[in-house]
């Protein structure tokens, strides 16, 4: 399948070591759980550019490796105004992501605009509305709580793409 007809879906956190890879991750394992991981591009990217470069944090590596997912390779990059353009959903992951998805999303002229902004959390119907950011906890418990409220939320709106077909 080309990249013209992929869906395509990027996760958003503050830094991109810690919340948007476990999403990223977890997103393209639950579409490779249903067989269709050949039909989107999965991408994750900051609001900050303060880990550029770098891979996600070893905590969150931990949990998706406890979780099964051992393959997930990624480098922190900053979401920019292409990413509007290119991306059908792009999530963050609290109202802070959003406000700051919203001010990018302001750089793209309206008809260059594709992306539907959305949150996270929002997608699991009785979750909780934000992913909150481990990153400051010690230990690993808060990164395994993410995965977890990443695996209920892409389930969720996995479930809510393909029951509209």
């Amino acid at each position: 399948m080309s990249n013209e007809k992929k869906k395509s879906v990027l996760m958003v956190c503050l830094g991109n070591i810690c919340r948007s890879p476990i999403a990223e991750a977890v997103f393209i394992d639950c579409l490779r759980k249903r067989g269709k991981e050949d039909e989107w591009l999965v991408d994750s990217s900051a609001i900050i550019g303060y880990h550029t470069g770098k891979g996600p944090d070893s905590r969150a590596m931990g949990a998706l490796k406890k979780y099964g997912i051992t393959d997930y390779k990624h480098k922190a990059r900053v979401t920019s105004p292409e990413d509007i353009r290119q991306f059908d959903y792009i999530f963050g992951m609290d109202d802070s992501n959003i406000e700051d998805l919203r001010e990018i999303e302001q750089k793209v002229p309206q008809k260059d605009r594709r992306s539907k902004i959305l949150m996270l959390g929002q997608q699991d119907p009785e979750g909780k509305k934000e992913v909150p950011d481990p990153y400051y906890e010690s230990g690993s418990k808060q990164f395994d709580e993410v995965l977890e409220q990443c695996v209920k939320c892409c389930n969720c709106f996995l479930d809510t793409i393909y029951n509209q077909k």
